[in-house]
């Protein structure tokens, strides 16, 4: 009731009052400061620096060593040796040991401060009989650094009393370690520099449950947090999480909080050493919060509402009331009597109104503290839930500081205010327990645990990491097998095949006219009718199925089912009165003698239907065309899907000369000078080469770039008689274990190629990375994970999901989830690193083969620079997100006089067969014929 009768009172406690609605401003305005502060074009002017740690990870229990921490405070310095066990850090022994500094060092030479902190060190191991062994050593250095590696930090300024000479912008890490060598302290790195706030996070991450956050109020008062590395623009990181040091305490230095601050506070910025600057820190800070109490018990005191018939004159003293004494007097029990005994000793004779509204100014100071480290906290956690993409974000918090760890009054509003401005968010306060000693021990064996994983990791997949110089040697032994393939004496003992196709000429935009298309490679197959016009091309198409039974039983069933589907079609179309050019794509392993003659070699895929092994298919197709009594078919060409791919593009592309498959298998073809291919009859114009460069290396040529991780791939797909090919005793291919004829089936079997490169197989060399690493305890903390133990359950397609860029690390996390692996954020990392080594090593190997194709055009062709486009069809180089980039990249770099556009094909095997016919129907024969007419 005595405060309700004093106007002044009650407008002093409306002005020190944040209401809910402007602690949510202030939230708002803190995450754009600190947005700000991230952002590579706007970092120099934010007020909230947000600096990067170079923390990467927060403890996971398995650290275990001696450690040295060296602290730097104001009047002392700190050495610790702490132990830790590797028994999730739950009982770490520490010994530690304080030397006072002497007060000319603080304000002398930098290198007299360092001498000392160093000889605090060599005093520190000599008095508990050290061992010799390396000893890594975190520094604890409060001040304000331009950090750019952990063991790397420039001093931006002085604070706190200090102002030693020849220290500001040099790196206090080479300081330090060049006085300890100075000491002979050879064994003692320092690897890990850090400042409190990180290391009352590290702490508080020591009891199984990772902490992510932490929150320091003290005399000062700053927070830090986890971030998604690739917000942090001022470091090249983009993947995993970086703590960032927010340095909140200048947030409003701008002028943001200008509608939060009062005249009180006001007058303490005035009367500070640093007027417009820690703005934030000015209000929440226990060094000022005495201060902001004193400006308000003078102002009451001027307009009569506190201490009549006192006077007040020792309230205009600095510093005269001590924040210690204004936490006392907001205690409930005790707090009466408090406040009437610090008054009484300033001289001032409180009477019981002014005790009681002295401790409702305290409060009022204290709760708006407590309140606006909320906001802050607040814009912290909704950040994370929100760069994290998560509905709820739960997380652990450490909070250290005197303001924090001693008054509950303090700690209820901090959980309480965030708990409402950040609804979506669960946040544990956990109190910090030596962060600056115990923290920094456990960032320098996290910084350690961290580089031998790296070190380890890096020795796991560097047979992974192809050099410049190993890719050039592909693209060298590519060359010579091209060679080999097309000489018709060394074709045998070639692994590149370099089949003729028989198609000698690509599009050139004068084809006119109504083809047919036929597509075959699988259980349904497709009929079309392409249109090809002065205005482009149009096209209808129909898929049907093939029964089991049909695709199991005789060739002639087979072939009738064919026939009777595209009468079907061409009745639909209103095509039966017409003899329509057909070009028939056929997706398995053929050997072409004509352009409209293919020899069935195998069928694959399911199909084994009898009698027409070693049967021209197009005759096969003609005779169930008579039987069927359809005349109007006449086709004129029989096309692979790659040659379709090329012809395709070619259209759109009159330049595009080269057809280019990366799909569940890899192949390519180009155009090549009809004088090159020995195995074909004739000297004029050119050929398309259907290379099967699927089994380059098959005669072991790249054994030497075959890794252990490929070698238990291709023995899982060996599939005896049909999938591992060895010399038959006529300098032939042949099956090994097999009883058919020596001979290598084109497009039959999986090469060695074909198993570094292409979509079938990349998933599974994960899966056998993934399992190395768990084996080795660096990846899923080293527990059995049944699943990743079953054949072809990583799929290719997640490889091109994880290495999205920008895919949070949740939905990394997401997708091993859905394989029963329960993965950490630093094991998702691991695993979009391997990802991505293995897709980057097929890209490039691409690129070699390419860069081969390409260099043998221009050479062929006697040209200082070629320009070329090639056509590009397949799910790996179409899906996945880095795959082209990478391939395209390392061609420049190998076939730097070759400008190479690429263009992705669309309906290679239905529209590229029709263009085959159309180009096979402009009026040129097609040139060559093979060497021996087939037995």
């Amino acid at each position: 009731p005595a405060l309700m009768s004093c106007p002044q009172v009650q407008r002093a406690l409306l002005a020190l009052t944040v209401p809910l609605e402007m602690l949510q401003a202030v939230k708002g305005r803190m995450l754009q400061a600190m947005r700000k502060g991230l952002s590579r074009q706007t970092h120099a002017q934010a007020n909230v620096r947000m600096l990067p740690t170079y923390i990467c990870s927060t403890p996971d229990g398995t650290e275990k060593g001696d450690l040295l921490v060296v602290e730097l405070c104001q009047s002392h310095v700190r050495t610790l040796w702490v132990t830790l066990l590797g028994d999730g850090n739950q009982s770490p022994q520490v010994m530690y040991k304080i030397f006072d500094t002497p007060g000319d060092i603080m304000k002398g030479k930098g290198e007299a401060l360092f001498d000392f902190i160093a000889q605090c060190v060599r005093q520190f191991l000599a008095g508990i009989g050290s061992p010799q062994h390396r000893l890594p050593l975190g520094f604890v250095f409060p001040f304000s650094c331009r950090q750019t590696r952990l063991d790397k930090a420039e001093l931006i300024s002085w604070s706190k009393g200090f102002s030693c000479s020849d220290v500001e912008g040099k790196d206090v890490v080479q300081l330090l370690q060049s006085a300890i060598n100075k000491q002979e302290l050879y064994h003692v790195d320092v690897v890990a520099l850090m400042n409190d706030t990180v290391g009352t996070m590290m702490t508080c991450s020591m009891g199984g449950e990772p902490c992510e956050v932490a929150l320091v109020v003290d005399t000062g008062t700053n927070s830090c947090f986890m971030a998604e590395a690739q917000q942090v623009e001022m470091v090249e990181e983009t993947s995993g999480r970086m703590c960032v040091n927010t340095e909140w305490g200048c947030f409003g230095d701008d002028g943001t909080l200008s509608d939060v601050l009062t005249p009180y506070d006001q007058r303490v910025d005035q009367e500070s050493s640093s007027p417009g600057e820690k703005r934030f820190e000015k209000l929440v800070g226990s060094l000022y919060l005495g201060e902001i109490v004193r400006h308000a018990l003078t102002a009451l005191a001027a307009e009569k509402a506190l201490f009549i018939g006192s006077s007040v004159a020792v309230l205009r003293t600095k510093d005269v009331l001590k924040t210690q004494q204004v936490l006392e007097i907001i205690d409930n029990e005790e707090g009466m009597a408090k406040a009437r005994g610090a008054l009484e000793a300033l001289g001032l004779r409180p009477s019981e109104r002014d005790c009681c509204r002295v401790q409702q100014i305290c409060r009022a100071v204290v709760s708006r503290a407590a309140a606006l480290c909320a906001a802050g906290l607040a814009a912290i956690l909704s950040h994370m839930c929100q760069s994290r993409e998560l509905e709820r974000l739960v997380v652990n918090v450490g909070v250290d500081g005197e303001l924090y760890q001693g008054h509950t009054r303090f700690r209820e509003i901090l959980q309480s205010v965030t708990g409402l401005l950040a609804p979506e968010c669960t946040a544990t306060l956990l109190p910090s327990v030596d962060g600056t000693g115990q923290g920094a021990a456990m960032v320098t064996a996290v910084t350690l645990r961290l580089a031998a994983q790296r070190r380890e990791v890096d020795r796991l997949l560097a047979p992974l990491r192809l050099s410049r110089t190993d890719l050039e040697r592909v693209q060298v032994l590519m060359r010579r097998e091209m060679e080999l393939g097309l000489g018709r004496e060394s074709n045998a003992n070639a692994s590149v095949r370099m089949l003729p196709t028989y198609v000698c000429g690509t599009p050139d935009g004068t084809e006119r006219g109504e083809f047919l298309a036929l597509d075959l490679g699988g259980t349904n197959f497709r009929v079309l009718v392409v249109r090809v016009a002065q205005d482009g091309i149009r096209m209808a198409s129909e898929i049907y199925v093939i029964p089991t039974a049909i695709m199991q039983g005789t060739g002639e069933a087979l072939f009738d089912h064919i026939i009777e589907c595209i009468m079907d079609f061409q009745l639909k179309q209103d095509l039966m009165e017409q003899v329509l050019p057909l070009g028939f794509t056929f997706s398995f392993p053929c050997q072409q003698l004509g352009l409209d003659k293919a020899v069935l070699l195998s069928w694959t895929k399911g199909f084994s239907a009898s009698g027409c092994v070693g049967q021209d298919v197009v005759h096969l197709l003609r005779e169930a065309a008579q039987r069927k009594q359809h005349l109007g078919l006449k086709v004129v060409a029989v096309v692979n899907d790659t040659v379709g791919t090329m012809m395709s593009c070619g259209y759109d592309d009159p330049k595009c000369e080269i057809g280019l498959i990366v799909g569940t298998g890899t192949n390519a073809c180009y155009m090549e000078e009809m004088q090159n291919v020995g195995t074909v009859e004739g000297e004029q114009g050119r050929m398309c080469i259907n290379m099967e460069w699927g089994a380059f290396g098959d005669n072991g040529c790249l054994d030497d770039i075959f890794t252990d991780f490929d070698r238990l791939v291709d023995e899982k797909t060996i599939n005896a008689g049909k999938q591992r090919w060895a010399r038959a005793p006529g300098g032939g291919w042949g099956p090994v274990g097999g009883g058919c004829a020596w001979l290598r089936l084109p497009g039959l079997c999986p090469g060695r190629f074909e198993k570094l490169i292409s979509g079938m197989y990349l998933g599974e060399i994960v899966r056998h990375i993934l399992l190395a690493l768990v084996k080795k305890q660096l990846l899923f903390r080293g527990k059995p994970c049944p699943k990743l133990q079953n054949k072809d359950i990583f799929q290719t397609k997640f490889l091109s999901t994880i290495e999205i860029d920008g895919l949070a690390l949740r939905q990394v996390q997401a997708i091993l989830q859905d394989l029963e692996l329960q993965a950490s954020f630093e094991d998702s990392v691991l695993v979009r690193e391997v990802c991505q080594t293995v897709s980057l090593r097929a890209a490039q190997l691409c690129a070699a083969g390419l860069a081969a194709v390409v260099e043998k055009m221009r050479e062929n062709r006697g040209l200082a620079r070629l320009a070329v486009t090639v056509g590009v069809d397949g799910t790996l180089y179409k899906m996945h997100p880095r795959f082209s980039q990478h391939l395209q990249q390392m061609l420049r770099d190998l076939a730097p006089n070759c400008t190479v556009t690429f263009l992705q094909s669309e309906d290679g095997s239905g529209k590229g067969a029709a263009l085959v016919a159309a180009v096979a129907c402009r009026g040129a024969e097609p040139r060559g014929q093979p060497p021996l007419s087939p037995q």
